[in-house]
């Protein structure tokens, strides 16, 4: 972080990940070598780590429920379905269930917020939300509820990719046509993680901030890449192409959070491609 940032940094001491997939999972761990306790819920807790406390519910189902005492929570579910409502029961069970309001809350959303204003002109954390689908007004309903029930700091992520999310490198194995005139931005998850980090332990976070690395690029850009490094031609062009999609500026994450370790596409994408040729049999 910079100096900004730094000044008064806070200490978590037990933190709830509400949600708890394979992000919540990689910050808890770092919470947990840092001497935090973590508490996981989710609907099946199989698979957690053992050094996380973990508590099996579906905040969804409408009951009383009894939560322990948290300074700390991130909310990592995914949206409902289309009808909505699913943040709508989760969140307000959540401030039901929990004896007091942590002193932190980090609600984790989407840039999909705002897909309705798609164009060339990079869009900071004060463009107005343009939700044009159910999937985008609910992460929208759900971040609302989130500052109105506890306060909560917003993080957008864009596409997030990484070791598991590797479904743009099947698609270009399997050569399937892509629009490479659509606008695309995204964020590494390790990178993501090390933001949600931040905004636990910053006494002063910002309200609202995008997750995105520092070079937005056209899904032609990405393809073409992850193609070059297979050995393969890049997959042919969608018919007809849109010339859609966002550029999100993410100039506060780096101001806020400091370099990222991967700042693009290429750096990300290389690492993903050099494991996954380590793991082939020789």
């Amino acid at each position: 972080m910079t100096d900004q940032w730094d000044r008064g940094r806070r200490v978590p001491g037990r933190t709830l990940l509400v949600g708890c997939g394979a992000l919540g999972t990689k910050l808890g761990r770092r919470l947990v070598a840092e001497g935090a306790d973590v508490i996981a819920l989710r609907r099946n807790t199989d698979g957690l780590p053992a050094e996380f406390a973990t508590i099996a519910d579906d905040l969804g189902i409408p009951r009383v429920r009894e939560l322990p005492a948290v300074d700390s929570v991130v909310i990592t579910l995914p949206p409902g379905p289309a009808e909505g409502g699913l943040y709508r029961a989760s969140l307000t069970a959540l401030a039901q269930g929990l004896p007091a309001r942590p002193s932190r809350v980090v609600f984790v959303s989407s840039t999909r917020v705002l897909e309705g204003q798609a164009g060339e002109t990079p869009l900071t954390e004060q463009t107005p939300p343009a939700p044009t689908s159910d999937r985008a007004q609910e992460l929208l309903d759900g971040e609302v509820m989130a500052s109105e029930l506890f306060g909560a700091c917003i993080v957008r992520p864009a596409g997030i990719y990484g070791p598991g999310r590797e479904s743009l490198i099947r698609r270009v194995g399997e050569h399937a046509p892509v629009d490479h005139t659509r606008r695309t931005n995204r964020i590494h998850e390790d990178d993501l993680v090390a933001l949600l980090h931040a905004m636990l332990t910053a006494a002063s976070p910002p309200p609202l901030i995008h997750a995105v690395d520092q070079a937005p690029a056209s899904l032609g850009d990405v393809v073409t890449f992850i193609a070059e490094r297979l050995g393969v031609e890049p997959p042919p062009h969608l018919d007809p192409e849109t010339s859609g999609g966002t550029v999100l500026d993410g100039s506060l994450m780096r101001e806020f959070a400091g370099p990222l370790e991967f700042p693009s596409f290429r750096e990300g994408y290389e690492r993903m491609l050099s494991e996954t040729r380590r793991r082939q049999p020789r």
